[in-house]
């Protein structure tokens, strides 16, 4: 029987840089929560995973109906994104094994596809480090001088973004969390964690339209996205896939 695969969804924060009346996770997009079209990706690829929805314990918007997961279960969430990771792998440490993978995407990436999803289980499937979707840098990066103005311009060549879903085993994803913590180790994302324990996370390259929605602006981009991948889908099939698929043994 092969390894089961962890779903971990943080989605406590509150989005402030939105300036919006409630988490940017439950403004709408296309008729329906940002959340519940994140949910409904994942869920279109990975069909047999589990997950853990980490949510803030107050929140007042959240709806089951919207998780199409058969195993799911709601963990609380944390007062930063590395918390509510850690609350989620501490809520499973009966169930997962050492070597089971985690997947860990952002609730506010809900334009992720099915094949890079399939594309990333795949790269890691045998991976002993394990890794995260990524794209190439292809802008020109500036360095400020904190005063406004440009002190420096960087050479973009070897630099990538940083993406989700993240993936890593449950052992060495819940040492490097831990071991963050203990060393006061800023952690913007699991593979920081890893990173900090001296291992090299594996780059797995993703489309550049795995959109994080971050500032007012992005709803509108995020929704045109949308569209335009279930253009993308129903003229090269696989492409721009946004179709339930089942996940691969």
């Amino acid at each position: 029987m092969s390894e089961p695969l962890w779903l971990v969804v943080p989605a406590a924060g509150q989005g402030r840089r939105m300036g919006a009346a409630r988490p940017k996770q439950y403004l709408p997009l296309a008729g329906r929560p940002v959340l519940a079209h994140t949910l409904a990706r994942l869920h279109g690829a990975l069909p047999e995973a589990r997950l853990c929805l980490c949510l803030d314990p107050d929140d007042a918007h959240f709806d089951p109906a919207w998780v199409p997961f058969a195993d799911w279960r709601r963990v609380a969430g944390g007062a930063e994104r590395a918390d509510s990771v850690a609350n989620a792998l501490a809520a499973i440490s009966g169930e997962a094994t050492e070597q089971a993978l985690v997947l860990v995407h952002d609730v506010a990436r809900p334009c992720v596809t099915a094949a890079d999803l399939r594309r990333l289980c795949e790269a890691l499937s045998d991976d002993p480090v394990g890794g995260l979707l990524a794209a190439p840098v292809a802008d020109t990066m500036k360095r400020d001088d904190g005063a406004g103005r440009v002190a420096a311009t960087e050479a973009r060549a070897g630099l990538w973004h940083a993406l989700t879903p993240q993936g890593f085993r449950y052992g060495l994803l819940r040492r490097a969390l831990a071991a963050a913590v203990e060393a006061g180790v800023t952690v913007t994302d699991e593979a920081s964690a890893v990173e900090a324990l001296g291992l090299a996370p594996r780059l797995v390259p993703g489309r550049r339209d795995n959109l994080k929605i971050t500032h007012p602006e992005d709803l509108a981009l995020a929704e045109q996205i949308l569209i335009a991948q279930r253009a993308e889908s129903s003229i090269h099939p696989g492409r721009g896939d946004t179709r339930p698929t089942r996940q691969r043994s």
